[in-house]
């Protein structure tokens, strides 16, 4: 049997990665400075918006990036590289500078959320995982979004860790969630690494382990006389899991001076079911029960379930959301868009046939337009080293449709590529999960309804400044053949 290898994430490298930076290496290049954007191209369910997530992660993984000897020597075992580079990497350590949106900030297709400056080697060796946590922290955070706005205020929890691709995505897609509002996880990892409420009472087998459903409820409740929430529909919701329940309020926890706190249904016709255990619960006196259910549920089933006067106070979501459900994928991408000519910074550009894969070139910055009730107005990209007069007019343009214009008068900007790490070091105080979930609850509030909505939301702004416009322009047109 062989030995099972204990694995950091250090080696969660694209093998072209390893091969380029041999290049650069051998050819006296990997000093050479450059910047890359990580950005992505839609938004992810059709949506008005997405959520970035992750940025705490990659901030520990880069500067925390050390190849061990064990590592190095795999490499050697390659037999693809000298021994001058393995020294070199084993040396390594990041040391360029990072700028990025703060995490839980809404963000939009083809703004650069996290740019990365420094020498070719530490720009492309750290590639692969920091689109790994992007993408995928990203597209949980952006689910659970939807999920938790088309709740209208109803709590919802986190279910999904059995079904979630991996231990990781479990851990990773509960803080993901609780950023994004989600009130709680069944996951007690996040619970024990982010203090995330941990939050779970009972599974059908606990129900059927016992002589009678009300066996089952009565040594529940007994056991959790001051927060006691029973699963009803093991057998037959309305005849008898919640009549059950109804006694064992009656029965057992009225007379210890406890109520009943809740029913959860797993099953069923939820909007139904619920309407009539409503009925049933009130008529027992039980108006402050409260009614939890789950099943395979999503935004639009949530919206729907809503929409039906479904009597429910809280969501249970599990697959569809720690999963992405109905999108695979968020579509982050890592492009080059400066390098270094003779000592000095130059722009590049990627062209494509298809022209929503054409880059935009240049060491750049985003900024946030804010009318006075801090409501977004649109993003502006613009080069690095642009400064712009919020006492002034602007007038702000579509890149491709540019007679489409507006001019903003008495507005507030905020500048959202702030630097992270300078130099490989972090120079900002990390914020914590109940800080980051604070400042993604704001950036929403600070979204119009429009762009939140389900359904055909709107198209929010993100326009390039005039000279970002101009050099685009130029290059398109010098490369051009």
């Amino acid at each position: 049997m062989g030995k099972i290898k204990i694995h950091s994430n250090n080696l969660l490298l694209d093998y072209y990665e390893l091969t380029m930076c041999y290049s650069y290496f051998i050819n006296k290049k990997h000093h050479e400075q450059c910047v890359f954007d990580v950005f992505f191209r839609e938004i992810p369910y059709s949506g008005g918006y997405a959520i970035f997530c992750g940025l705490e992660d990659i901030v520990n993984y880069v500067t925390n990036l050390k190849f061990s000897i064990e590592e190095i020597n795999f490499l050697r075992g390659r037999y693809q590289f000298s021994s001058d580079f393995l020294e070199y990497l084993a040396k390594w350590r990041f040391k360029g500078d990072i700028y990025s949106f703060k995490e839980g900030s809404v963000i939009f297709p083809n703004e650069p959320i996290i740019i990365v400056k420094g020498n070719l080697f530490d720009c492309q060796i750290i590639e692969t995982y920091l689109l790994t946590i992007f993408n995928h922290q990203s597209l949980i955070a952006t689910k659970a979004s939807r999920i938790v706005n088309a709740a209208i205020g109803r709590g919802v929890m986190e279910f999904g860790a059995r079904r979630a691709h991996g231990s990781e995505a479990a851990i990773k897609g509960a803080r993901a969630a609780y950023i994004c509002g989600v009130i709680g996880t069944s996951n007690v990892i996040g619970d024990y690494l982010y203090n995330i409420p941990a939050l779970g009472t009972m599974a059908h087998s606990y129900v059927m382990t016992f002589d009678s459903e009300y066996e089952a409820f009565k040594h529940y409740a007994l056991s959790y006389p001051n927060n006691t929430t029973l699963l009803v529909d093991t057998y037959n919701t309305l005849k008898s899991g919640v009549p059950n329940a109804i006694k064992i309020h009656n029965e057992v926890l009225k007379p210890l001076g406890y109520s009943l706190k809740g029913i959860r249904i797993d099953s069923g016709d939820l909007a139904y079911l619920s309407t009539k255990a409503r009925q049933l619960l009130d008529s027992a006196g039980l108006f402050d029960t409260k009614i939890t259910v789950s099943n395979s549920l999503d935004e639009y089933l949530i919206t729907s379930l809503i929409s039906e006067g479904a009597k429910i106070d809280a969501f249970g979501v599990g697959e569809k959301l720690i999963t992405g459900g109905g999108q695979s994928i968020f579509g982050g991408v890592y492009k080059i868009t400066a390098r270094e000519i003779n000592k000095i910074l130059v722009p590049t550009i990627k062209l494509s046939d298809n022209p929503s894969k054409t880059t935009l070139p240049g060491f750049k910055k985003v900024y946030r337009f804010y009318d006075l009730d801090h409501k977004a107005i649109a993003d502006l990209i613009c080069l690095n080293d642009e400064q712009i007069d919020h006492t002034k007019p602007y007038l702000l343009f579509d890149p491709v449709y540019t007679y489409k214009q507006k001019e903003v008068i008495n507005y507030k900007i905020e500048l959202k590529t702030i630097k992270i790490i300078e130099k490989g070091k972090v120079i900002i105080d990390l914020p914590t999960i109940t800080q980051i979930k604070e400042h993604c609850q704001n950036e929403l509030n600070s979204m119009w309804s429009e762009i939140k909505r389900l359904y055909n939301p709107h198209n929010y702004y993100v326009d390039l400044s005039n000279p970002l416009y101009e050099l685009l322009q130029s290059m398109i047109n010098k490369l051009r053949v």
